[in-house]
């Protein structure tokens, strides 16, 4: 098992940030290791919507479906994929700032399959770099410009 927790704070207000990270499409944006995002769902923000994303892992690409398996607007979320060799759950936490903003807390738990769970710990530690880059990338964005209301 590989698990990364990490906050970033954002003036942002909690459901902006809620909105804009629980459609799990816009992982592209701020995730260097994410190639490419898309919803396949009407609703993005309900449980049982999917996200198509293209990860990069270890030189390769992978192709996930995400699925919001809760939801608690505008405090939690939390989605998960599963491939034929790992499954991984990520649940954001949105927590308001008495001054202002929003303290989001993403926590990754990336975990192999079948025999494949010998090799967990190698796999924290490559998991740990590729984390690191996103949260660069989550900080980085929230520190930018809310998205544009649609």
């Amino acid at each position: 098992m590989a698990r990364y927790v990490t906050t970033a704070k954002t003036d942002w207000d909690p459901e902006t940030a809620f909105d804009y990270l629980a459609e799990f499409s816009n992982v592209a944006d701020w995730d260097p290791g994410v190639s490419r995002g898309r919803s396949v769902s009407a609703d993005p923000l309900e449980v049982g919507a999917q996200f198509e994303v293209e990860a990069s892992f270890l030189g390769r690409s992978v192709p996930l479906t995400y699925e919001t398996v809760e939801i608690e607007r505008p405090r939690r979320v939390t989605v998960r994929a599963d491939s034929g060799t790992f499954s991984s759950v990520d649940t954001l936490t949105f927590e308001p700032e008495p001054s202002g903003g929003t303290l989001v807390t993403y926590d990754a738990d990336l975990r192999l399959k079948s025999a494949l769970k010998l090799l967990d710990p190698l796999l924290a530690i490559g998991f740990n770099r590729i984390a690191d880059k996103a949260r660069d990338g989550l900080r980085e964005r929230l520190a930018g410009d809310p998205p544009a209301a649609t």
